[in-house]
């Protein structure tokens, strides 16, 4: 968690993976500003809490939920795909929508139960991030695709180097 986008990015690496964890978004600056750095340099999917310090890179925000997602058979939509995913979910803190910058970021998932976003993407950047855990395989492989996207973004951006 605290390692430097300087860092990473004399890696070599063909992509960063923001993965989940516990807390508040919103007080992970010193991260978010090692996130901002990334974008555009390499290609970054986040997950869960990496949804949410994603999102804050963007230039969106986080608010706690009343209450929150937990457990499994959270049904999500895929806005491009136009199919309901079945997920699994742990988390207390939802992006805000309206505070996501509409001229470069994409919501790309909700929550068909309370429509909060679930999944974006950065319009021109390879960026994208869902909220809910597609590693956790709820269904029988339902968010593998996921993962495979993440794949070919990262092999699509060394072939622009």
């Amino acid at each position: 968690a605290d390692t430097s986008a300087s860092v990473l990015l004399s890696g070599g690496f063909d992509g960063v993976f923001l993965s989940n964890g516990p807390g508040d978004p919103a007080l992970l600056t010193g991260i978010v500003d090692q996130v901002r750095e990334l974008l555009g340099n390499v290609p970054v999917f986040g997950i869960c809490l990496g949804h949410q310090i994603l999102a804050h890179a963007l230039g969106g925000q986080t608010r706690r939920m009343k209450f929150g997602h937990r457990g499994s058979n959270h049904p999500v939509r895929d806005l491009a795909l136009e199919r309901v995913f079945i997920t699994s979910q742990n988390h207390g803190y939802e992006v805000v929508e309206e505070s996501l910058p509409a001229d470069s970021v994409l919501v790309t998932h909700v929550n068909v139960n309370d429509g909060t976003v679930e999944g974006l993407r950065h319009r021109e950047l390879p960026v994208f991030s869902v909220q809910y855990h597609p590693e956790a395989c709820p269904g029988p492989g339902d968010s593998a695709y996921l993962f495979d996207r993440f794949l070919h973004m990262m092999n699509a951006f060394k072939e622009k180097q």
